[in-house]
């Protein structure tokens, strides 16, 4: 493995699009994720067209990191091109992937249930689910050998580590943040060589569980006070079931009849179905979630909680919520929104000053949820949808429960390791956040070390 090399074919410029080509013979690579572009990014690719653009003639096998969008959701466009080999992930990742691809599928590629049952049909024939922590051996002409280990980050993701002639190459994926709900923190990072590391915020430190979680019950304070929406914009997986978990454990331990009784709406029906998967793999959960259960709570299927599916249901509670001043919390996709029923939630409400739009995750530079906080309340509008929508709602960011590990713990995750990494390279991050990291790593490591910057 000494003539190694890495290409990366995403997640370069930003925080999407995840693509890295590993080759760990000359004649022989793996990819490393194959994301969705979003945001700004993905004005590269004219009128939607997210064909892959590099030869696949060396690539044998896609190793799945976890299954947000931007890691997975370039695989229908993978197999177009050609690839048939196997794709693998952890057992809850196999799970979850083919729900993530058939909304891709249905969103950006086409309507036709068939041709998508089709292609579905392909990709869980070519899915191959690896228990974290085991070495496997996946060709029998190298002695390539490849874990997977807990990334923290959603349920089921991981970093991959590539092991050959004693040399460890490891991918970081995204890496989540520690004492993060229902997921038990990253595994340590044993050794490697060369870590291809995330640095989403390598620029910032999130504010700590407790204090969030004080945050989030003031914003829903506010919210009855006001009469007013709480609305926020999150990933169906992963951000979705850990605001219900907190929520459910504001409801559960709260003095206040209020908030007590406060409906919660979860309206989006892919995030719906994965709160369903997230509660039939409780095996994965860590011991806090894993007491609860025991203890006869439900974190993820509380009485508080109202599920929306039909569209037409969405439709009336959006202008029932914009006319009936009845507090609510509304958790709804996209993340960014870019898409997704959050967007008409918006447009009925983020003109409302007794409306509360709350940020959990990042907002991607050219996506709708960064103009909003570049903007912020009686400063302007956002366009959704073609339409100038005014922003006179309180916004508020907590970036607490953020998945992503921030400065500390991505410094933390590296010179934790027992042989730290000769080379790193950092990824998945906008410029400012991969030049600060780089400094401070600089800063934390000897100097023999190389830290570079894709």
């Amino acid at each position: 493995m000494n003539n190694f090399d890495i290409i990366h074919h995403g997640a370069v410029e930003g925080v999407t699009g995840s693509c890295h080509q590993f080759f760990f013979q000359s004649d022989s690579s793996v990819l490393v994720d194959c994301g969705l572009f979003q945001g700004r990014e993905a004005e590269l690719f004219p009128e939607g067209d997210f064909s892959i653009n590099f030869p696949l003639s060396t690539v044998k096998a896609l190793f799945v990191t976890h299954c947000h969008i931007d890691h997975v959701g370039r695989i229908p466009w993978l197999i177009a091109a050609g690839f048939k080999g196997p794709i693998y992930a952890t057992e809850a990742t196999a799970q979850l992937l083919p729900l993530v691809l058939e909304d891709a599928l249905r969103i950006g590629v086409t309507k036709d249930a068939v041709l998508i049952d089709r292609i579905l049909g392909m990709i869980q024939q070519m899915i191959i689910a690896v228990p974290y922590g085991q070495w496997i051996t996946p060709f029998d002409d190298s002695e390539l050998q490849v874990r997977f280990s807990i990334a923290g980050h959603i349920l089921g993701s991981a970093y991959i580590e590539f092991e050959s002639e004693g040399r460890r190459v490891v991918f970081s994926g995204d890496l989540g943040s520690s004492d993060t709900p229902l997921l038990p923190d990253p595994t340590p990072l044993e050794k490697a060589d060369v870590l291809v590391l995330e640095s989403t915020y390598g620029d910032r430190l999130h504010e700590d569980r407790q204090a969030r979680r004080q945050r989030l019950e003031s914003v829903l304070h506010k919210a009855l006070r006001d009469d007013g929406t709480v609305l926020i914009p999150a990933f169906s997986i992963g951000r979705t079931q850990e605001l219900l978990y907190e929520i459910e454990e504001i409801l559960h331990e709260t003095r206040s009849d209020k908030i007590k009784n406060l409906d919660v709406v979860l309206d989006s029906p892919l995030a719906a179905r994965f709160t369903r998967q997230y509660r039939d793999l409780f095996h994965l959960w860590d011991q806090e979630a894993c007491q609860r259960r025991g203890e006869g709570r439900h974190p993820l299927a509380f009485d508080n909680l109202i599920t929306v599916d039909e569209h037409r249901d969405h439709q009336r509670l959006v202008k029932y919520l914009a006319h009936s001043g009845k507090p609510a919390i509304v958790i709804a996709a996209s993340g960014m929104c870019a898409g997704g029923r959050i967007v008409n939630y918006l447009k009925a409400l983020l003109p409302q000053p007794e409306t509360d739009l709350l940020f959990v995750g990042y907002q991607a530079e050219g996506t709708p949820g960064r103009d909003i906080l570049r903007y912020g309340p009686g400063n302007g509008y956002v366009i959704l949808e073609g339409q100038k929508v005014a922003i006179n709602a309180s916004i508020y960011t907590l970036s607490g429960y953020s998945a992503h590990a921030d400065q500390k713990e991505l410094v933390d995750f590296v010179s934790g390791a027992k042989v730290t990494p000769q080379e790193i390279r950092l990824v998945h991050g906008d410029k400012t956040a991969k030049r600060l990291l780089k400094e401070v790593l600089g800063n934390k490591l000897s100097s023999d070390k190389s830290i570079t910057i894709a």
